[in-house]
């Protein structure tokens, strides 16, 4: 069974920087696509960034595009973004994902596992 735990959120400025991490356990990360989805209070969950298995493509929401970056480690079966120029519409519990790889990591299939989230708040 996949497991994920998320780590570095946290309270920044806004035009700051944050890094999340997320690490995976229990099965090879390389065999499933990962990505970080975020949910803010009275929102619904939406894909921020995600990459494939190999860390080759990585794929972008519209909120983080230009702003984030998305990366992997499989050696050490980890997950990070960095987030840079933060605004604080980006206030949200951000959740670590991963489900088995696909042809294409924009496919629309279901994001399996999920981490328990973690807190980032910008202030204004």
């Amino acid at each position: 069974q996949v497991q994920l735990v998320e780590s570095g959120g946290g309270l920044v400025q806004a035009g700051g920087s944050l890094k999340v991490s997320c690490v995976l356990s229990g099965r090879t990360a390389s065999g499933y696509d990962m990505g970080w989805f975020r949910q803010a209070p009275g929102k619904e969950r939406e894909l921020v960034a995600a990459i494939n298995w190999a860390g080759s493509t990585p794929y972008y929401g519209g909120p983080a595009e230009g702003r984030f970056t998305i990366s992997r480690n499989n050696a050490k079966s980890t997950m990070s973004m960095q987030m840079n120029s933060l605004k604080p519409e980006d206030t949200a519990v951000y959740y670590c994902a991963a489900r088995g790889s696909q042809m294409h990591i924009g496919s629309s299939a279901p994001y399996e596992f999920w981490g328990q989230g973690t807190q980032v708040t910008v202030s204004s």
